[in-house]
């Protein structure tokens, strides 16, 4: 994501790293791997009606090769199969980003001063 903040804010390596180091939570993260890789991050929160959709971040030598949309399509399914809405934020700066949500069927629903909430509305749980 250091090109969507560095493109809103800048990149300031030293604040960056203080930042992480303040805020990271591992038990808040899942670690994405392909054949013993590491590929990316995700963290979702789960609730009674939404699917939240933290961060889904995949390292740059790994995108373009489908790692988000599986992801995204996985979340999408167990939303859909649980009735819930799908929701996330992207920064404005990340257009990338924005045509695979979209591409996904999210909309969006809100827009903020750096960035746009997105939806995917649930179709209603099987019974």
């Amino acid at each position: 994501m250091k090109e969507s903040v560095a493109r809103l804010w800048g990149w300031d390596e030293a604040w960056q790293q203080d930042y992480f180091r303040q805020k990271f939570d591992p038990a808040k993260r899942q670690v994405l791997q392909w054949q013993g890789q590491n590929v990316g991050t995700l963290s979702v929160s789960e609730e009674e009606d939404e699917l939240y959709v933290a961060l889904i971040s995949i390292l740059p030598e790994f995108q373009g090769r489908g790692w988000g949309t599986a992801v995204l399509q996985n979340l999408i399914h167990h939303a859909q199969q649980t009735g819930k809405t799908v929701t996330l934020h992207v920064l404005k700066t990340n257009p990338e980003a924005q045509k695979l949500y979209k591409r996904l069927g999210l909309q969006v629903v809100a827009e903020e001063e750096y960035k746009y909430k997105m939806q995917l509305a649930s179709l209603p749980a099987p019974d």
